[in-house]
C-alpha cells in the first residue's frame, strides 16, 4: 500500500516553511513531532555526501480510523507493520533539484545482522524482501539496509502513515489526478473516470495504493505514486497556499504533527533548509524507479522478489552520490510542444502497425505509415493496399487483448473504426479510407524517460495534469 502522499507530505515540510508564518508555525510544532531513533547504534555507515538525503517510508498504521472510513476506503483487515513505501529522496547541494528515487516494496535484499524488533533475538544477514526490515528490526534496520544496497549516506528519516496521509491530503484542499482511461480496483475501492478529478484524502489513499489496474501491479503503482507528488509539488507551489497564511498556518501544522522524524532533524535545520528553496517548481524535481533486472526472481522461503539490475542500480546511485541530475532537462520548447500532444494510455513506441491503403489515392497509405512513425509508432514500413479501394472510414482491426494499444492508436487517427478481430496478435492493422485526414501527434500519459540521464527519469512538470 502506497503512500506518495503522505511522502509528499515529508517532502512539503521545507517547502511550507518559506514564508514568516511557517517559521513561525515550525518551531511551535516541532516540539510535538513523534521521534524515532532511526541511526543510533549504527557502523560501518556511508560517507557523507553533497546535498541532503531523506529516507521517507510510509507504513500500513491505521489506529484511530473509524469505522465507516475503514470500510469506505477498504481499509479493514490487520496492518502488517512494514514499510509499503519506500523513496530515497536527495536534495542538491544548491537547492535547485530534488531528486525522488521509489524502491520496489518487493525488492530482493540481504538484511544486514540485526536483533529483532519484538523478541530482540539477534539474526544473522539473510535474505528478505526490502519492506520486511522495517518488520523485523524497525527504523534502524530499514535505514541500514537501504544504505547497504545503495552505498548512499541517509541524513533524515521521515515516516507517515494512513491517517497523517489523509490528513496531509484534505488539509491542502484535496489534489488534482488525470487520467486517460478509467481506473477500477475492487482491493481498494478506487473507481476513477478518464479525464480530472479532485481527490480528497481517502479517495487519494486509495489511488495511491491501488496495484490492481493491469499487468504493471507494483510498478505502475509506483508511476502513478510519482504522478501524484508531482502534482503535491504543483498544488503547494502554484495554489497560492505559500501567500495564505492562515492556510500555511494549518498545512504546516497539520504535516509537520503527523509524520515521525528521526531525532535530529530539527524545526531550524527545517526552516534553514527552506530559505533555500524559493521558486521550487515541478520542473526542480525529478522521478525515477530503481531499474529492474527480473521482476519474478523466486527465492526459496520468500517466494516472487523484484531483482535489481546491478549495473544501472550502480550507475544511479553513483550519480546521487556525486549531486548528479538524474533527468535530461527538456528546452522549454519543446516542453511545450510535447504539452500540446493528446495524451493516451499506451506508449506508441510499444505498439506494431501495419497500414494498408483502402483508398485510390496512389501513395496515400505511405504517408500515412510515415505520419504515424512520426508520431513514435512502430510501424512495419512496408505498406500495402487493401483489396477495396474505396473504403469510406479508416479502420483499426485489433485483437481484443490489445484493446488499450487499440484505443491509443484510435486517437492518432481520430474518426477511425474499432474493429475486433480475435486472435489476430498485437499487430495493430490499419486500413486507411478517405475520411483520413492525417495523423494527430500523441503522448504516452507516462512518458519514456529521456536518454542520456544517469537513469531513466523525467521531471515533475511532463507528469503533472495538463
Amino acid at each position: 500500500m502506497r503512500w506518495s502522499t503522505r511522502i509528499a507530505g515529508g517532502l512539503a515540510l521545507a517547502i511550507i516553511t518559506t514564508s514568516g508564518v511557517g517559521h513561525a508555525v515550525v518551531s511551535g510544532v516541532g516540539d510535538s513531532i513523534d521521534r524515532v531513533d532511526a541511526f543510533g547504534g549504527m557502523r560501518d555507515r556511508p560517507g557523507s555526501t553533497k546535498g541532503i538525503n531523506f529516507l521517507l517510508v510510509g507504513t500500513d498504521g491505521r489506529d484511530g480510523l473509524k469505522p465507516a472510513d475503514k470500510e469506505r476506503y477498504h481499509l479493514g483487515g490487520a496492518p502488517c507493520h512494514c514499510t509499503d513505501t519506500i523513496m530515497l529522496v536527495h536534495l542538491s547541494e544548491d537547492r535547485s533539484r530534488v531528486s525522488v528515487v521509489s524502491i520496489p516494496r518487493d525488492s530482493y535484499v540481504m538484511l544486514p545482522p540485526h536483533d529483532d524488533a519484538v523478541s530482540g533475538a539477534k539474526h544473522v544477514s539473510h535474505a528478505a524482501k526490502i519492506n520486511a526490515a522495517y518488520a523485523d528490526g524497525g527504523p534502524q534496520l530499514t535505514v541500514a539496509t537501504v544504505e547497504k544496497m545503495t552505498g548512499v549516506h541517509i541524513d533524515h528519516y521521515l515516516e507517515i502513515d494512513f491517517i497523517s496521509f489523509m490528513k496531509s491530503v484534505d488539509v491542502l484542499g484535496g489534489v488534482q489526478v488525470c487520467t486517460v482511461r478509467p481506473l477500477k480496483d475492487s482491493y481498494t475501492g478506487l473507481d476513477l473516470p478518464v479525464g480530472t478529478s479532485r481527490l480528497n484524502g481517502g479517495a487519494a489513499l486509495q489511488y495511491v495504493r491501488s496495484r490492481h489496474l493491469d499487468g504493471a501491479s507494483d510498478l505502475g503503482r509506483m508511476q502513478r505514486q510519482q504522478r501524484f507528488l508531482a502534482q503535491i509539488i504543483h498544488r503547494i507551489t502554484s495554489g497560492g497556499l505559500l501567500t495564505d497564511p492562515v492556510k500555511l498556518s494549518r498545512i504546516a501544522s497539520t504535516v509537520l504533527g503527523s509524520v515521525r522524524a528521526d531525532q535530529d532533524l530539527k524545526p531550524k535545520d527545517l526552516i534553514s533548509l527552506a530559505q533555500g528553496l524559493r521558486g521550487f517548481t515541478p520542473g526542480s524535481s525529478e522521478f525515477t524507479s530503481v531499474p529492474i533486472g527480473n521482476v519474478g526472481y523466486q527465492v526459496k522461503g520468500i517466494g516472487s522478489t523484484v531483482k535489481w539490475d546491478d549495473a544501472k542500480a550502480g550507475k544511479l546511485w553513483a550519480a546521487i552520490r556525486a549531486d548528479q541530475p538524474l533527468a535530461v532537462r527538456v528546452p522549454a520548447d519543446a516542453k511545450r510542444r510535447q504539452s500540446s500532444k493528446v495524451q493516451v494510455d499506451v506508449d506508441p513506441h510499444s505498439i506494431r502497425v501495419h497500414v494498408d491503403n483502402g483508398t485510390a489515392v496512389t501513395g496515400l497509405g505511405d504517408r500515412a505509415d510515415k505520419a504515424l512513425r512520426a508520431t513514435g509508432f512502430a510501424t512495419t514500413g512496408s505498406p500495402g493496399n487493401a483489396t477495396v479501394h474505396n473504403v469510406p472510414r479508416t479502420v483499426i482491426r485489433f485483437d481484443p487483448r490489445w484493446d488499450r494499444s487499440a484505443k491509443s492508436l484510435a486517437a492518432a487517427l481520430p474518426g477511425a473504426e474499432l474493429v475486433p478481430a480475435v486472435g489476430q496478435g498485437p499487430l495493430m492493422k490499419v486500413t486507411i479510407g478517405a475520411g483520413y485526414k492525417g495523423v494527430t501527434a500523441i503522448r504516452a500519459q507516462d512518458p519514456a524517460p529521456a536518454t542520456g540521464g544517469a537513469a531513466g527519469a523525467v521531471t515533475g512538470d511532463q507528469v503533472v495534469c495538463a
